[in-house]
Formats: structure tokens, sequence, C-alpha cells
């Protein structure tokens, strides 16, 4: 089908969207995220008991920083894959940038579930785990703004904070998928053989799903944003174009991004080896507690996406990234010295209760910036060079400041970084008034 080209799905989207398909849109918008950010989540999940199995040199931490790093490369591919997708999203319509980056997604899943390791194939089975990322980062890259962009466009003007935040309840809940598959393994094998082969058995269960999702996405509706569009098709999703017509608004996107992947994954990524390495939590004690923070995270998006519709999204995103930047330093020294599960689990939250404010809204906030043709790449580039830079790179600066004895900066920086976007945050127009986001 030529791109633009409509089906008799596409021309019922065209009109007024009734409640029944916009809820259907979202949910596949969503369930594909979800798969997307579970493939990529299973790696951390896991590496607990695999980094030994890959690089065997060293203590822990040692391990642990080597798998961080691979964790972060994967970061180098999501530019380029932010990049590609958009341009894609922006030429050939979001559907079908989104079944082609879960297609990727799948390939990398299944990559890892059958990487020989070190003790069979030596320094080739490390150059295997960094190409399997590289390609998960270039799917991943290309999700989030073909999927910010789809259900952003999906959401209709009157609930578009509450709907367009299942967005990033998807990607929360890709991560607790994950975490409840290695809580399931972790009591239902032993230790040696889930550190032998158990650890693989999450990658080939997503793989397995982003090839049922991929199917589930050949039968989305278009959106009408990109279908109703006029303008040529030599324009959309045109690089220069958009860092000559909206440099403003990828800068903005950039520190925005920077402080609210930063904290994500300080908060969540990152927290399960905090408790293990600092707080001395055991294994199994820190993935539960995580998986419970994360399921109850989760949960409340809608609701705070609920209240952007009410207050603005300005406010709420300002809001909620000064307060994790004035918490952060606070709470994670706390929680370093936190000895009961529960404490842990109450310390966590008050920080994922503060990021809520950004991870809410961040997915629409970025969309109403831009115009149809450009805008899903508008959403991607900077997101995805932010990403790359602050959250790709947070556990490796963690574990780094952790093994130089001076762990408490990571929380300085971090809170740092937060206030900054909560300033840029500050000074935004009300894109609730001013969003370029066609009514619904």
């Amino acid at each position: 089908m030529a791109s633009g080209e409509t089906t008799a799905a596409d021309e019922g989207a065209l009109s007024r969207m009734p409640l029944g398909r916009r809820v259907k849109a979202i949910f596949g918008g969503s369930a594909g995220n979800l798969v997307e950010w579970y493939d990529w989540f299973a790696y951390s999940s896991t590496s607990l008991y695999f980094a030994a199995l890959f690089f065997p040199k060293g203590d822990a931490t040692a391990q642990q920083l080597q798998t961080a790093a691979v964790f972060a490369a994967g970061f180098i591919a999501r530019p380029v894959g932010a990049w590609l997708m958009g341009v894609f999203a922006d030429r050939a319509g979001r559907r079908a940038a989104l079944t082609l980056s879960v297609a990727a997604m799948s390939a990398g899943s299944f990559a890892i579930a059958v990487l020989p390791t070190y003790a069979q194939i030596g320094v080739f089975a490390q150059f295997g785990l960094l190409a399997a990322r590289l390609v998960q980062g270039l799917s991943l890259g290309g999700e989030y703004g073909a999927s910010a962009t789809y259900m952003s466009e999906m959401a209709g003007k009157a609930r578009r904070g509450f709907w367009s935040s299942f967005q990033y309840t998807s990607l929360i809940g890709g991560q607790v998928a994950a975490l409840l598959v290695v809580v399931v393994l972790q009591h239902t094998l032993s230790k040696a053989a889930l550190e032998a082969w158990g650890w693989r058995t999450p990658f080939a269960i997503g793989g397995l799903l982003a090839i049922v999702v991929f199917w589930i996405r050949t039968g989305l509706d278009e959106t009408r944003a990109y279908l109703t569009e006029d303008v040529d098709k030599g324009r959309r999703g045109r690089t220069l174009d958009l860092v000559r017509e909206h440099p403003k608004e990828v800068a903005i996107i950039f520190v925005l991004t920077a402080a609210g992947s930063l904290s994500f994954y300080a908060y969540t990524t990152y927290m399960q080896k905090f408790l293990v390495n600092t707080a001395h939590f055991s294994k199994d004690v820190g993935t539960a507690v995580i998986a419970a923070v994360l399921l109850t995270y989760m949960l409340i998006q809608p609701a705070v996406g609920w209240l952007s519709d009410q207050v603005g999204r300005r406010t709420t995103m300002a809001a909620g990234l000064a307060l994790g930047g004035l918490a952060t330093y606070p709470v994670m020294s706390a929680i370093a010295h936190a000895q009961a599960p529960a404490a842990a689990f109450g310390l966590i939250m008050i920080l994922a209760l503060c990021h809520s404010g950004y991870s809410a809204v961040n997915a629409v906030l970025k969309a109403e910036f831009f115009p149809p043709h450009i805008r899903a790449i508008g959403v991607s580039l900077p997101y995805a060079l932010a990403n790359a830079t602050f959250g790709g790179t947070a556990e490796y600066v963690a574990e780094w400041l952790k093994q130089a004895h001076v762990e408490s900066r990571f929380y300085l920086y971090v809170g740092a970084v937060m206030l900054v976007g909560a300033a840029t945050a500050a000074r935004l127009r009300n894109t609730n008034k001013t969003s370029l986001l066609a009514d619904d």
C-alpha cells in the first residue's frame, strides 16, 4: 500500500472517533509498547544472573559495571533508530513504523535467548551481546516516538492527558512484566539453574510476544492527523525542517528528557542493584521490592494524566520534577540504610510519585509541540539523544561513583538535572490550550 493511501478502516478513523475505536487504538499502541519495553528491561532484570557468564573477570561490582556498559551501548543505537523510524513514521505512517519496530525487537530478544557464553566462544559472546543490544536499541529508539505520536494523536482533546498516559503505563508495565517473570523463575528454579540457563527464559518469552504484537499492529487504524494533513510528501519527516523550524522545541525536549530519563533509570533500573549492593538486601528481596514499586507506579499514571487535563501538563511536569529533584538526595540516602523491605518500598514510592508528574504527561506534551508532518521525528530524535546521554549512562555513572566510594554524588547529580528540567518545564506555554495536535 502506498504511503498515505487509506483503507476502509482508515476512512472510519477520519470521522469523529467513537470511544470503542479509541480504546482499541490505545490498546494496540500500548500493548506493543509494553512488549518492546519488556524486551528492553529483560536485560537489566536478569543481568545480576548472567553478568559472570559474559564477563567472568573481576568481582561482582566489576561484572555489573561491564554489563552496565553494554546496557549503555544499547542507547547509542537509539538516536539512530529514532531518526530512521521517526522519518519512516512521518512518511509511511505511524502504523507501519510501529509494526517494523516490534519486528526488530523480536529479533534482538531471540538473539540473546540463544547466545553462547564467554566459556563457549570467548570474547565473541561479549560482541554478540553488544550486537543484540544495538538491534534492540534501534527498535526502541523508533518505538518511543512512533508510539508517543500514535497514542497522542488517537487520544482526543478532552482526555488527552489521560489516554496518552497509557504510553508510560505500558512502558512501566514492560518493566513490571520483566521483573515478575524473574520473580517466578526465582521461585521455580534453583539458583544454579537460574544462573546457568534460566535467565534466558525472559528473552525467549519476549521474542514470542513481539511476534503476537506484530500481528496485532498490522490491524491498527492509522491516525487522523497523519491521513488528513495537507502537506507535500517531500516535506514529511525532514530532519532539516525540524532543526531549522523548531530548534527551541528540540532543545526543550532534550532537557526535559534528560531530567526524566536519568531519574527514571535511577529510581527503577539501577535501584534494583542499589538495594542489593548498597542497602544489602538479597537479590530476591530487592527484585520483589522493585516489582511492587513498579506495579504501584504503573497504576497511578492514568490518574496523573487525568490530573494534567485539569491543571495543565506544564504545571504537572514542573511540580513533579521539582519535588523529585529536592527529594532525591535525602530519600536515596535513607534507602541506603533501610533495613526493612517495607521501608525501602515506601521510600522508593516517594520518588516514583514525584516522577509521575513527568512520566504521565511527557509523551503528549512533546507531541503537542509539532505539526503532524514532522511530529514523530520531532518527538523521537531529541528524546533518544537525551536518553542515550543521560538515561543510558545512569547505571554506569552510579556504579563508577560507587567503585570510587563517593556513591552519594550520584544522588546529587540526579537531583540537579531534575531541577534544571523543572525550571525548563515551568517556562513552557500551556500546551493544553496551545497544542498543535488536531482536535477530535
